[in-house]
């Protein structure tokens, strides 16, 4: 089976790397019950925008509109794209409407408005009650363990783009 065939399985997914001017990424507290998953109530809770691509939607399209949807942020510049997806497989007993993981493709963003814009409450439905600015070395630790292997994959490729972003802030 090769891995276009074995992808088919995994729902499509964008994911965005926010940075701030200062090389900083933006990492928003899921809401929800995460126990079990760590010693603490605040483990593995932490993480950057993410969500499902519509049928026939751009990904750089799907990554702003999940980007406003999540954080209320409209004011943002695309810097990169993944060339590839990544993908991650749910733990036994997660159910997700039937899929085996998501397949994500994931986008750097530049932040270019003012944090008064960041609203965790811009839509319906809520995904994160709190958020902050951190190091990107920081996102594999911060995140459930299943989506870690992405997170760590993220790290190296955008690694570069914050490099530059701090060489020039």
């Amino acid at each position: 089976m090769g891995q276009k065939d074995f992808l088919k399985n995994f729902r499509p997914n964008v994911g965005v790397c926010l940075f701030n001017r200062a090389g900083k990424v933006w990492y928003g507290r899921r809401v929800g019950d995460f126990s079990g998953l760590g010693e603490g109530p605040d483990d593995f809770r932490w993480q950057m925008p993410q969500g499902g691509v519509d049928p026939q939607e751009d990904i750089a399209a799907a990554a702003f509109r999940e980007l406003k949807e999540e954080t209320g942020v409209s004011s943002a510049r695309l810097l990169a794209l993944t060339p590839g997806w990544v993908a991650y497989q749910f733990p036994a007993g997660y159910k997700k409407k039937g899929w085996k993981g998501q397949r994500q493709k994931w986008a750097a963003m530049l932040f270019t408005g003012k944090e008064s814009e960041i609203d965790l409450e811009a839509d319906d439905h809520q995904e994160f009650d709190a958020w902050r600015w951190g190091e990107l070395e920081d996102a594999p630790g911060l995140i459930v363990p299943f989506k870690r292997a992405v997170y760590e994959e993220l790290v190296t490729g955008f690694a570069p783009l914050r490099d530059f972003l701090r060489g020039n802030s």
